[in-house]
């Protein structure tokens, strides 16, 4: 019959999954065309013998510079779960949550790279400035916001929320169920750490377009924290924090 489709068919689902690959590789592409065209501005400007840096732009050891470079460090790494994950399962409710993570998260890092450009600073802190110090203590270790810490060693100095290599590693030898319990929990105690540090800006930063950007961080965190605990009780699993 015209418009009835057979329930055992794999075309649509394979076209489902075409579509959703187009949709993920359509974002990167946009996200990279963000990075590139600020880059690009930015050489520009100083080829052109512009001033690196704006009048009244925040010090190199403020709360604004600091949330920029440690945010856009904390972000890269969701992109990168949410690629990892992408690859190891079918379920289209995780890979529609890691396309809208990686896609947000590659977009956010591209504004706070562009506004360090913008304010002529290094977008890695110096070595006597350990990440998050700008939050006073705030976000040393992580434990107060309940974000689970991976071993630090081998590994370095780790914010808070962050994966551990070793988690990456076996993240990417999963599968299936297996694969997205472990990425909801990895990402759980990501956003975690990244509402904390998002709070932390909302309030200390000066600049009011990074504090709208922190707050916004909050509130989308807050929603997917929300909806990946829901997605680990459907698949009789729960946050590890």
């Amino acid at each position: 019959m015209t418009g009835t489709t057979d329930p055992t068919d794999p075309a649509p689902t394979a076209e489902r999954r075409k579509t959703a690959r187009v949709r993920w590789a359509a974002g990167a592409a946009v996200a990279l065309a963000l990075l590139f065209a600020g880059a690009a501005a930015v050489a520009a400007a100083r080829e052109d013998g512009s001033a690196p840096r704006a009048a009244g732009a925040p010090a190199s050891d403020s709360a604004d510079a600091g949330f920029a470079r440690d945010m856009a460090v904390h972000h890269q790494q969701a992109v990168e779960m949410s690629f990892i994950v992408r690859d190891r399962t079918e379920d289209e409710d995780v890979r529609r949550l890691a396309y809208d993570i990686a896609n947000t998260q590659a977009n956010q890092r591209g504004m706070l790279l562009g506004w360090l450009d913008l304010w002529g600073l290094p977008k890695v802190a110096g070595g006597d400035q350990p990440p998050m110090a700008w939050m006073g203590g705030e976000g040393d270790g992580g434990h107060e916001h309940g974000g689970h810490q991976p071993d630090r060693g081998s590994d370095g100095v780790l914010m808070a929320g962050m994966a551990s290599r070793a988690e990456l590693e076996r993240l990417g030898r999963l599968d299936g169920k297996q694969a997205e319990v472990f990425y909801l929990q990895l990402m759980t105690d990501h956003h975690k750490g990244g509402v904390a540090m998002a709070e932390a800006c909302a309030s200390r930063c000066a600049v009011p377009v990074e504090q709208r950007l922190a707050q916004g961080m909050v509130e989308g965190q807050q929603s997917e924290l929300g909806l990946m605990r829901d997605m680990l009780t459907e698949r009789k699993a729960r946050p590890r924090s």
